[in-house]
């Protein structure tokens, strides 16, 4: 990563690794049902070396308005969005996102994928999105990699593995 070799890093370094260019958006938000949008977002941004406002990064997701409103207060989309805030405030180069669109209705997913989007252009930092739904990988990724029982099978663009006659990604996915 960036010229490291982090296969041969040892637990400190790569805790610092993950510290400093990893942020994490989790399936079911986890969100603290005490703490406001505000403060689940600042909750990371105390460890982070050179954070965005909370506030900042609620209004790139735009969600602004909701700064003081608690998660049960916020619909499945705007919980998402909050996680997404409290992910990107910490300025990570990569962002990992454990199925983003699982708990959302057609309509919701369809305007989050387009708001990723959007925002990985914008923020030019690394998106890898891990999903089970093939559609949703093949309107989203530059490349894909496809993984059976814990290893990395294959990595493609959509356009090679929609291609590619009798693809092992496509019968992985029915």
């Amino acid at each position: 990563y960036h010229g490291e070799d982090l296969t041969t890093a040892d637990d400190q370094a790569l805790t610092a690794f993950r510290r400093e260019h990893v942020g994490f958006v989790f399936q079911f938000y986890n969100l603290i049902p005490s703490l406001s949008a505000r403060e689940n977002v600042q909750i990371v941004t105390e460890t982070a070396p050179a954070p965005m406002d909370p506030a900042a990064a609620l209004e790139l997701v735009g969600l602004g308005d909701r700064l003081d409103h608690f998660p049960a207060q916020l619909s499945g989309g705007q919980r998402q969005r909050v996680a997404l805030a409290r992910a990107l405030a910490r300025r990570p180069r990569l962002l990992l996102l454990d199925e983003p669109m699982g708990a959302l209705d057609k309509k919701l997913r369809e305007n989050t994928q387009a708001e990723l989007m959007r925002l990985q252009r914008r923020l030019g930092m690394t998106f890898v999105i891990v999903t089970h739904d093939q559609e949703e990988a093949m309107m989203m990724a530059d490349r894909i990699g496809v993984m059976n029982a814990g290893r990395l099978q294959q990595v493609a663009t959509p356009r090679q593995l929609y291609e590619a006659p009798n693809s092992r990604w496509i019968a992985e996915f029915v």
